[in-house]
């Protein structure tokens, strides 16, 4: 590989030294930068992104890929490439402060600040800003020269008043006067006549009713089509949606009827955008969704309903199609069409989709729901939930999910011209997959249906897989009882799934029916042979299908294998074995999101991770040559988010280091073959190589770090007490000395050392430590991997980190005195089991934590509703057995049961709607806790669920675990709320975060 000067290491050696460099403080947050929304245009030229402050406006920036051109739209967003490569479309939010501003006066929906659109040609200075828009839309793939837009409502006009002269203010005072004395003279008439007719009298006339028009309803906006070439628009009232077909040849346009005029019914509108014709193809109705047009942009097929009241209980939609040269839209099924089953109707939750020849129109049916009895009162009705042992799913996962079944649609099919309809989707085969190639007979059904109890304690249910055919609907059985899932190959000839039991991966012959293992002579592990949870290990998947499904590509853990799906040739090492021999884990990298398979003269990236040295690159290929070593690689992160121009060899992406904020990076690579490069290189003659010819920064984020005391981090190794070796991250400071002492925090949840190389935020936490901003303020933070036993998750963890912490006791550097641990979750877990085994640390904080795996093995995780039994016996808790089994084994990994055991001060977080790990089993350690009279305390952020949501939480936890750990490891006051408490009595008035004259419970 040819080497290239890279700017990301001149920006590494341009941080100057750290001397009076500042600490981080909360205060940093708020303005620190990522890089999203990336975009590359198809030509490769054009590169579109934006800078995000953690809170404020963002800056998109339009750029060119060799640096020539760079534009900045302030607080842009949503941005869009015109096919062409000619202009950029966005959005435009509003300041933040005025949004700000209008919900502290919390003004109305229609009162509030307002998206505009923001219309770039790439290459000019001028930008066209569009007030007040509420979405824009461009075609897929079309010309570039079309863009509609829909505006928000038009804002009232303000009357304008006249203002009168002195003695037109007079007469109008006169005028008044007298107007006020015939009123107070009619008044005294009236009330003489009611002393003789009664006070009957006194009623105001009835007035003539007039006929009602109809409810009123939400009308729709103005729509705008815009011809970017010519700059020319034309406008449509009353627009509700509005859609492009692919190649940008129709617009449909929904409109609403007019709530002012009559005769301005709802209507679907087909509009030709070559000649700017319109047809009207539907018209009348109360409801309209779901349009869906084929690749030509010449049929249409949408859900209505035209024949209920606005307001009746229940609707029953119908499916209608459109072609060109048709005079208006036509009903193609309702309820009652040939081929539907009794109770089913057409879904108006599918989106329609024709196949790829457009002979086919799939769609969806639903089952017709009993409506509501509405005669019924709430308060006279009892309300429960009824639990039965023979349900699929227990009632709360059924409650979660209830939404999701209410609109669940089952797959039908229309077949050309006729209108007999085929269903292929059932209860007992609810998930149809449509390969890429649609037009085939047969596609994939799979469903979990009466394999779904054993889920509670297995974790997964078993799945059925058919072929249905969409010329009658009948079924082959490919597979029952199968653990994992089936997926169809792209032009589906294949079905292919996983066997955990057999550990290897399995096709079925669409056309012959047979079934096929394609890896049996492969001779290393497809699956994670690292795995340490007491079930079946997961493989390491699928990479991608090979045009027209030639050969699928699997992986092992560090190569990638091609396989033919007929099994008739045997398994190749499509890495050539590189991976196992240097340690490098080979990972596919889609960098276009169309993508449905890998072509013969593909060029395709993997992402290369050394499992010894955690560096990581990028492997540049060619489909067309053998697989070689060209990319790059080095001591750095690539972000995952990598993007390919369609037309072009550019690639974009990020680079970073745990001391290097996130750097947008283009890379060029050379798409001609090289001969002489080739002959250097002295490889096989006819090999195609991608020769990468540059490498570009674009954007570095996140300067203002040079202001402050950042970290460095190492990658350290140790033996546990187990004899074992296990390797963890050391965080230190920028200005780290070794003759001094440092306090010192592990935080830990499963393994990380992988990420050794990745760029970390100072940000408000959502529940652990952040990571710069404790070793920016003088703490060293260690993250140990933890290797786990089968019944023995406690301990795994103390046999990991307390022999870590044992070892840094020998650093003269480490203060052994003030050592803290931090978890959350699963971490928050082995905090609150350690400091029950060991009283080393000066200082713990355990994050919504299980403290008794007896009472929380039963319950629910309320945030899927499903039972938490197979999470104790095969996953993450690994204890490998039902609690009747072996219920000393959940007793002995229960911090409760050994909560007198403890003297370390601990903080507990634990949010009262966390939906993961139930909030009563913090209450249960912290009551425990108190009544043996323990340090301890329990942050409950009122409404949250496992992690923080909300910045102003997020912020305000930031700052007490600061203050935490601050005040047992530093010695600094103790803030009011850890050493008195805040009473309920002070909610809202006193947040307790103010510190303490003197130091109050710094002994341990």
């Amino acid at each position: 590989m040819r080497k290239l000067p890279c700017i990301f290491f001149l920006l590494l050696a341009g941080l100057v030294a750290t001397a009076q460099k500042k600490p981080l403080t909360h205060a940093v947050y708020d303005g620190w930068q990522s890089i999203n929304e990336r975009y590359i245009s198809n030509n490769g030229k054009w590169v579109v992104y934006t800078i995000t402050p953690q809170e404020g406006d963002a800056t998109l920036v339009i750029q060119a890929t060799d640096n020539s051109y760079r534009k900045e739209i302030p607080r842009g967003y949503a941005a869009e490439i015109t096919d062409d490569n000619r202009f950029v479309i966005c959005k435009i939010r509003p300041l933040f402060a005025a949004t700000r501003e209008a919900k502290i006066k919390k003004k109305k929906a229609d009162e509030m600040p307002k998206d505009s659109l923001a219309i770039v040609a790439v290459g000019k200075d001028s930008v066209l800003r569009i007030p007040r828009i509420k979405s824009f839309k461009t075609p897929e793939k079309g010309t570039g020269q079309w863009l509609a837009y829909l505006q928000e409502k038009a804002l009232p006009v303000p009357p304008i008043v006249p203002q009168a002269d002195s003695t037109a203010q007079l007469n109008n005072l006169l005028h008044m006067a007298d107007s006020l004395s015939r009123v107070a003279d009619s008044l005294r008439n009236k009330a003489n006549e009611a002393k003789t007719k009664g006070l009957a009298t006194l009623k105001a006339p009835k007035k003539d009713a007039k006929p009602k028009a109809g409810d009123p309803i939400e009308e729709g906006t103005e729509l705008v089509l815009r011809n970017l070439y010519t700059g020319e628009e034309k406008k449509y009232p009353l627009v509700s949606d509005y859609y492009f077909s692919g190649p940008g040849n129709t617009l449909i346009i929904e409109t609403t009827r007019s709530n002012a005029d009559t005769l301005k019914k709802a209507a679907i509108v087909w509009l030709n955008t070559a000649t700017g014709k319109i047809d009207t193809v539907f018209r009348g109705f109360n409801d309209a969704k779901s349009f869906g047009l084929d690749e030509a942009g010449t049929q249409l097929a949408f859900i209505a309903e035209r024949d209920s009241s606005t307001k009746a209980l229940q609707k029953f939609y119908k499916l209608y199609y459109y072609r060109t040269g048709m005079d208006s839209a036509r009903m193609r099924v309702d309820r009652k069409s040939t081929g539907i089953r009794n109770g089913f109707t057409v879904s108006e939750t599918a989106v329609p989709e024709f196949s790829k020849n457009g002979q086919k129109l799939f769609f969806g049916l639903m089952p017709v729901r009993k409506p509501k009895d509405t005669t019924l009162v709430d308060f006279e009705t009892a309300r429960l939930d009824i639990w039965h042992y023979n349900d699929d799913y227990l009632q709360p996962q059924q409650l979660v999910q209830l939404n999701t079944e209410l609109q669940r649609s089952y797959k039908a099919v229309l077949n050309g011209n006729d209108d007999k309809v085929i269903q292929l989707g059932s209860e007992d085969a609810e998930n149809i997959t449509l390969p890429d190639d649609n037009n085939v007979e047969y596609l994939l059904a799979t469903s979990t249906k009466g394999n779904r109890v054993e889920s509670q304690w297995q974790g997964y249910a078993r799945t059925n897989a058919y072929l249905i055919s969409t010329t009658d609907g009948s079924r082959k059985l490919v597979k029952e009882k199968q653990r994992g899932f089936f997926t169809m190959s792209p032009a589906g000839k294949y079905v292919i799934w996983y066997d955990g039991a057999q550990k290897n991966y399995f096709t079925y012959s669409v056309s012959t029916g047979a079934i096929i293992n394609i890896t049996k002579n492969i001779k290393v592990p497809l699956f994670d042979e690292d795995d340490d949870h007491p079930d079946d290990p997961p493989p390491h998947g699928i990479m991608k299908w090979h045009e027209n499904d030639k050969y699928v590509y699997l992986y092992d853990k560090y190569d990638i294998w091609q396989c033919d799906p007929e099994g008739k040739k045997a398994p190749s090492n499509f890495t050539k074995g590189e991976g196992r021999l240097h340690k490098n884990i080979y990972r596919y990298i889609q960098t276009d999101k169309e993508e449905k398979f890998i072509s013969d003269t593909q060029t395709v990236v993997f992402k290369e991770l050394n499992e010894v040295s955690k560096q990581t690159g990028l492997k540049i290929h060619s489909m067309e040559g053998v697989f070689f070593d060209n990319g790059i690689f080095g001591p750095y992160q690539i972000g995952l988010n990598i993007i390919k121009a369609k037309n072009g060899n550019q690639f974009v992406y990020t680079k970073e280091s745990f001391n290097q904020s996130p750097v947008l990076t283009t890379l060029y690579v050379a798409t001609e073959e090289d001969t002489a490069y080739e002959a250097k290189k002295g490889v096989e003659r006819g090999t195609v190589f991608r020769d990468i010819r540059s490498e570009v920064a674009l954007y570095a984020s996140n300067p203002q770090q040079k202001d402050y005391n950042w970290l460095t981090c190492e990658l350290v190794k140790w033996k546990m007490f187990d004899g074992k070796m296990s390797e963890g991250l050391l965080f230190k400071p920028e200005d780290f000395d070794a003759k001094k002492k440092y306090p010192m925090i592990f935080y830990f949840y499963e393994k990380y050392s992988d990420d050794l190389y990745l760029y970390r935020q100072p940000a408000p936490s959502a529940s652990t430590i952040n990571i710069p901003l404790f070793v920016s303020n003088g703490y060293l933070v260690f993250v140990p991997d933890i290797s786990y036993k089968k019944g023995e998750p406690g301990e795994s963890a103390y046999n990991s980190v307390v022999s870590a912490a044992k070892y840094f006791t020998q650093k003269p550097w480490v203060d052994s005195t003030k050592m803290a641990i931090q978890g959350q979750s699963w971490g928050g877990y082995q905090v609150a089991y350690l400091v029950t085994r060991t009283n080393m640390f000066a200082a713990a904080e355990a994050g919504a934590p299980v403290s008794n795996m007896t009472s929380a093995y039963g319950g629910i995780r309320w945030g899927t509703g499903i039972n938490r039994q197979f999470q104790y016996e095969r996953t993450q808790s690994r204890i490998g057995y039902t609690l009747w089994q072996r219920p000393d084994l959940y007793i002995k990994n229960s911090p409760l049961f050994n909560a007198d055991k403890v003297k370390t001060p601990l903080l507990i977080t634990h949010n009262d709607a966390d939906g993961a790990v139930p909030w009563y089993q913090g209450i249960e350690y912290f009551t425990a806790l108190r009544r043996l009279g323990k340090k301890v305390w329990l942050l409950q952020y009122n409404g949250e669920d496992h992690n923080l949501v909300e910045r102003r939480n997020r912020k305000d936890l930031s700052i007490r675990l600061s203050q935490y750990f601050d005040h047992f490891l530093k010695g600094a006051p103790a803030p009011h709320w850890l050493a008195e408490g805040v009473p309920a009595t002070s909610k809202g008035i006193d947040w307790g975060t103010e510190l303490e004259e003197k130091e109050v419970g710094s002994k341990r």
